[in-house]
């Protein structure tokens, strides 16, 4: 890619280039990534707004026909079950497929812009799902199994889906879970579910006489043969996903994504973050409830094999995924930091064990990646990877910040701000920092920003979720330190900032010392108000057989003394059996801190283990 006068010398001219010049930029990634479709004249009317801004309004394209670009035997999808299942579906099969669901669907009268809501697991039938109902311009929306059936509806219940894709039941952890029930009661609950067609993988003997509406897929295809499919082509803002925002603090917020800014947004991380190539092994361990799926399926897009696994990452052998990159030679393999942690704390040693010579990236995203995971893999992964810590977010299903294939990688640092994204880190005053930590921001539009939020009439929440903190900028939501030298270090979120004495300390900052200890398998840090100001308390889910004694708590807090500050250092120090996550493995400190001080935490369906809470109530040495 070249600037207006030649060859760009670095990644960080690059950089400068594309936020100074973003209509340039963007057109050439649209170019360069061969999207199919019309981009017509105009690149962005009101550019300036925040939002308000329109990308290529007058283009037409459709996302599903620029996933779809090949129809050859090669694989275009692997899929690994951690019950031993493995299915490899071609191009032309994933054609085939995609072709009768779709038919399947016009069957059913389904339109534009209607809904297609998929309950399943990271399985190859999703993918087709999605394709085909995207192909026609329906709006795809998807939550993992594992959601409770309140979960579920408080979900797919504001955006009203036509047609429901669900599974019979799913593996984790060498159990089988039936969702049947489950299933009939999240039916009977939408009234606007036309059809529920259930994909057979794990429920065992039975039937649907339950469910209302329900058909077996095989049933529901019956009659429709594949042949050429009719890409719809719609307006680049057409709406192509919604996605959920976590629902720890009140119902899930409702993202409506568009098609065109979704598709920009990921060929170009594809492409020149994560240098994605054709016929590349491109894993992500995720599930539909997260929006790292999303991402990984628009890796088709680069002509990526899409490497699927559903179930535990850690059964029934620790190395499991290490398994499936080295027998199926993945080149990029996309994880999160809790699952490295975990690994380097399990003595784990791929490069010893395992033939990794195809791996190229290490995506890691979900919360920030501790240094010692760093060092760990470089030392037992593989010493010439590109370890890429990325972070974004389902707000603009893409990413503020990322990796940088032709850079150094710097322990305990992201390599980059993502291109053609204008981020910035800003004081309390909207003033710019360098080398202190502040705000992360977005001083400019992009593609991907969201159209908006379902249901938000003038865009209201919208506003008031982005754009309230500085008017006319993006306000992430994230505690960050821009480096000197362009990378950016997050400290957690500002919402979970801890601030002791008016000083404010980003959690990740005693999450990096904590958790770098071998006796700690993972910790939570929240603050709470005591004596007219705040003090820190730290709870530890401690490795098997370890005790909290006076001698661990004195060095966990010297060394938090030592290499942070003495106002990270906690007050209290307290051993947890578990620590509360959501359903895509994030810690949540603010539902801990409202149960700290005797608030009700309002949406308990949107954590994977929401009985974790009960260890935090009503402890004595929080009284004191």
């Amino acid at each position: 890619m070249e600037g207006a006068h030649g060859p760009l010398p670095d990644y960080a001219a690059l950089w400068r280039w594309s936020v100074a010049e973003p209509e340039a930029f963007w057109c050439a990634v649209w170019d360069e990534a061969g999207v199919v479709g019309d981009r017509g004249a105009a690149t962005v009317l009101d550019r300036e707004r925040m939002p308000g801004a329109r990308w290529f309004p007058e283009a037409r394209l459709n996302f599903a026909e620029n996933l779809l670009r090949r129809r050859d035997e090669s694989p275009a999808m692997i899929f690994r079950g951690e019950d031993g299942v493995r299915r490899e579906v071609s191009w032309r099969e994933l054609w085939r497929d995609v072709s009768r669901l779709r038919r399947a669907f016009e069957a059913h009268g389904l339109r534009p812009g209607e809904r297609v809501a998929a309950w399943l697991p990271n399985v190859p039938e999703a993918v087709a799902a999605m394709l085909a109902a995207t192909s026609l311009g329906a709006t795809f929306t998807s939550c993992s199994p594992d959601f409770g059936a309140r979960g579920v509806l408080d979900r797919f219940g504001q955006v009203e889906p036509r047609l429901l894709l669900a599974v019979d039941g799913y593996v984790y952890a060498g159990k089988r879970h039936d969702v049947r029930a489950k299933l009939a009661e999240v039916v009977a609950a939408l009234p606007s579910v036309e059809r529920t067609v259930v994909v057979p993988y794990a429920g065992g003997e039975g039937s649907l006489a339950g469910v209302r509406d329900a058909v077996w897929l095989d049933d529901f295809l019956a009659g429709h043969e594949a042949g050429e499919i009719e890409f719809v082509r719609l307006p680049f803002d057409h709406p192509l996903y919604v996605l959920y925002s976590s629902g720890t603090t009140g119902p899930p917020k409702c993202i409506v994504h568009g098609a065109g800014g979704t598709l920009l947004q990921h060929l170009k991380e594809h492409r020149l973050h994560t240098d994605v190539r054709p016929g590349d092994g491109l894993f992500y361990f995720t599930t539909l409830g997260w929006m790292m799926w999303n991402w990984l399926v628009s890796g088709l897009a680069s002509e990526a094999t899409l490497h699927l696994y559903d179930g535990s990452p850690f059964h029934a052998e620790p190395t499991v995924l290490f398994d499936y990159a080295e027998q199926e030679r993945t080149a990029i393999f996309g994880t999160s930091a809790k699952f490295l942690d975990a690994a380097r704390k399990a003595g784990l040693d791929p490069a010893r064990s395992h033939d990794l010579s195809n791996l190229r990236s290490i995506l890691s995203t979900g919360s920030p990646l501790a240094p010692e995971s760093f060092d760990w893999v470089y030392e037992h992964v593989k010493a010439d990877v590109q370890l890429a810590s990325i972070s974004g977010g389902t707000d603009i299903v893409s990413c503020f910040v990322a990796g940088d294939p032709t850079a150094p990688v710097h322990r305990g640092e992201i390599q980059a701000r993502a291109l053609g994204m204008a981020v910035d880190v800003f004081d309390d005053a909207g003033q710019p920092l360098v080398g202190r930590t502040g705000e992360l921001v977005c001083t400019e539009s992009f593609p991907s920003m969201p159209l908006g939020f379902w249901d938000d009439p003038g865009d209201a929440r919208y506003r008031a979720a982005y754009f309230e903190r500085f008017p006319g900028v993006w306000h992430h939501g994230d505690f960050v330190e821009l480096t000197e030298r362009g990378s950016l270090v997050i400290q957690g979120r500002s919402d979970a900032v801890l601030n002791p004495g008016g000083v404010r300390i980003g959690t990740a900052e005693i999450y990096r010392q904590v958790e770098g200890l071998d006796f700690v398998e993972e910790a939570l840090v929240v603050g709470q108000d005591w004596d007219g100001d705040v003090r820190v308390v730290l709870f530890v889910k401690l490795a098997s057989g370890v005790r909290l004694d006076d001698a661990r708590v004195a060095e966990i807090r010297q060394r938090i003394r030592t290499h942070a500050t003495p106002r990270h250092v906690p007050a209290r120090v307290l051993a947890v059996p578990d620590i509360p996550r959501t359903r895509s493995g994030k810690i949540v400190e603010l539902a801990v801190r409202e149960v700290l001080h005797g608030r009700p935490v309002k949406n308990l369906e949107a954590l994977a283990n929401p009985e974790a809470l009960d260890h935090f109530r009503d402890r004595p040495e929080l009284t004191s």
